[in-house]
């Protein structure tokens, strides 16, 4: 891990010569392994930005911002990876300002952009509620049981063996601890010594799933953001509410996938996170 110019990136450099893929193959990887045909999503998910057709490194990160495409340039990525991209459902479709300043970077140095948003989400591995489940010790329940919510992006289920808490105010605790972040929790008293037996998490702006979580049987539930309605529900319902922050939940997805479609084609392949208080 190094910092450079303000962001941090990881990196994972293949021991021979890098190789080269193309776009289309690159394309059909992630979407082979994505499946976003199976999402009815809030924008496009794939290529939105058309680069050049030969790619050797690739730049992952959660957000398409100015500021990761500025630093795909100084790494020389051909190709960028995100959950969050520049286009969403009935934004305003103008080039202009910040739009433009984005596109015109990404066209000028002819890099392509990839971003998958749901079913970055989704995916039982590598996806993002996956990987802040590994990451914070969670284990879904098998199959079905262990999903929930629309488009069963939810996971549910119970905590490791020697994960390092058992009730709310431990794994309030512990999520801060892990994602090194201060995090909202909101509970009842009577709720937070209280063993937990099933936890659900759902990365991101999930607080709409938090009634589904509930009816799935969960004693807590974990996701990026908390909005009014959520903080009286959880304490008339008595189930724990952990908002750990929109960014610092979804850290993981991007440069799971990434790192693996990479080694599939033999290509260099660095995350770079930048920093977002939301």
């Amino acid at each position: 891990m190094a910092t450079n110019s303000g962001f941090l990136t990881f990196s994972a450099e293949p021991t021979a010569s890098p190789a080269e893929a193309s776009r289309d193959a690159l394309l059909k990887a992630f979407d082979g392994l994505l499946q976003p045909e199976r999402f009815k999503d809030y924008g496009p998910n794939g290529l939105q930005v058309e680069g050049r057709d030969k790619v050797r490194r690739i730049v992952s990160g959660v957000t398409a911002s100015l500021a990761l495409i500025e630093a795909a340039v100084d790494l020389q990525a051909d190709a960028i990876f995100v959950h969050h991209g520049l286009f969403w459902r009935g934004q305003d479709a103008r080039v202009t300002g910040w739009m433009k300043r984005r596109l015109a970077l990404l066209l000028g140095k002819d890099i392509n952009l990839f971003a998958y948003h749901l079913p970055l989400d989704a995916h039982p591995e590598l996806g993002n509620n996956a990987q802040l489940g590994r990451l914070l010790g969670l284990l879904a329940h098998p199959a079905e049981a262990g999903r929930f919510g629309d488009n069963a992006l939810g996971f549910i289920g119970r905590r490791a063996q020697g994960a390092g808490f058992d009730n709310a105010a431990s794994l309030a605790g512990h999520v801060s601890d892990v994602l090194q972040r201060p995090v909202v929790c909101v509970a009842p008293d009577s709720v937070t010594g209280r063993p937990l037996e099933n936890i659900a998490w759902c990365t991101g702006g999930a607080q709409g799933y938090f009634e589904s979580a509930m009816a799935a049987g969960a004693d807590a539930f974990i996701t990026g953001e908390i909005s009014e309605p959520q903080a009286h529900l959880a304490r008339e319902m008595g189930v724990a509410y952990i908002a750990c922050g929109h960014h610092a939940s979804e850290r993981y997805g991007a440069p799971a996938v990434a790192a693996h479609v990479a080694e599939q084609f033999g290509l260099m392949h660095q995350f770079v996170d930048i920093d977002n208080p939301a």
